[in-house]
C-alpha cells in the first residue's frame, strides 16, 4: 500500500499501453453481426474511457495467438514480448501496460454481478510471480515483481471499496506473463466466454475509475 503509482510524465506523450496477448478470445454473443465481441472490442472501449481522463493511450490490436492461421496461446506470450518490447522502444514515456484478456471456465458458469446498476462481468487481476513452490525460474526474471503485485493489490482494494461485485480474487501463477516489462504492468481477465460482451464492456467503466484512482495517487 506504501508503493506510489502516481504517473510521472505528462499526457503529452503515451501514458498507457493496452494490448492483448489473446487476441482472439471472444464473448458468448460474438459472430458475424458482432464483430467487436472480443477482448480487442473491450480495449477499445476501455482506450475511449482513459482518453476522457486525460491519458495518452496507445491501444496495441496485433494479434499475437495466430501464426499462419494456427492459434497458438502459448507461444503468443513471446510473440507479445516482441511486439510490446518494440512499441516501448518506439515510446519510451509508456508507464502502465495492461494485458486484456478473458477467462476460460465451465460452460455452465455465467459469472455477472450488478455493478453501477448495471450486470457486469467480473475482472481479476492476474499476476506471474517468475516462482514455483520450488523456488524462482532463474530464467524468467521480474526486477518489478513486487510493484505488479502492489500495482494489483491496490486496483482490488479501491474496486472492494468503491464497486463492489467488480473484482474475483488476484490470481497467482507461477510463470512471468510478460509482466516484466514495466512496474505498472497487468494481465487483467474480463469475464469469460459465457459472458455477453455488454456484460465486458459494462467493466471497462469501473475499471477505469479504479485505475485513475491508483494512477492519481488516490
Amino acid at each position: 500500500l506504501a508503493k506510489d503509482f502516481t504517473l510521472e510524465g505528462k499526457n503529452d506523450k503515451p501514458q498507457i499501453l493496452i494490448y492483448h496477448t489473446h487476441s482472439q478470445e471472444e464473448f458468448s454473443d460474438y459472430g458475424p453481426n458482432n464483430k467487436e465481441a472480443t477482448v480487442i472490442g473491450i480495449g477499445t472501449y476501455l482506450t475511449e474511457l482513459l482518453t476522457a481522463k486525460g491519458y495518452n493511450v496507445i491501444h496495441d490490436k496485433s494479434v499475437y495467438d495466430l501464426q499462419n492461421g494456427k492459434l497458438d496461446r502459448n507461444k503468443a506470450y513471446t510473440y507479445a514480448l516482441d511486439g510490446v518490447t518494440r512499441i516501448l522502444q518506439e515510446n519510451p514515456s509508456i508507464e502502465v501496460i495492461l494485458d486484456l484478456h478473458r477467462d476460460g471456465v465451465n460452460e455452465s458458469l455465467h459469472m455477472v454481478n450488478e455493478v453501477n446498476g448495471k450486470p457486469t462481468a467480473p475482472i481479476m487481476f492476474f499476476n506471474g510471480v517468475s516462482q514455483t513452490p520450488e523456488g524462482p525460474i532463474e530464467y524468467l526474471p521480474n526486477p518489478y515483481r513486487s510493484d505488479n503485485l502492489a500495482f494489483s493489490f491496490q486496483m482490488q482494494l479501491d474496486a472492494a471499496a468503491y464497486f463492489p461485485g467488480l473484482t474475483r480474487k488476484i490470481y497467482i501463477k507461477g510463470l512471468r506473463y510478460n509482466l516484466h516489462l514495466r512496474p505498472r504492468s497487468v494481465l487483467i481477465e474480463v469475464g469469460a466466454q459465457t459472458n455477453t460482451y455488454q456484460e465486458a464492456r459494462n467493466a471497462m467503466e469501473p475499471l477505469a475509475e479504479v485505475l485513475n484512482m491508483v494512477l492519481q495517487g488516490n
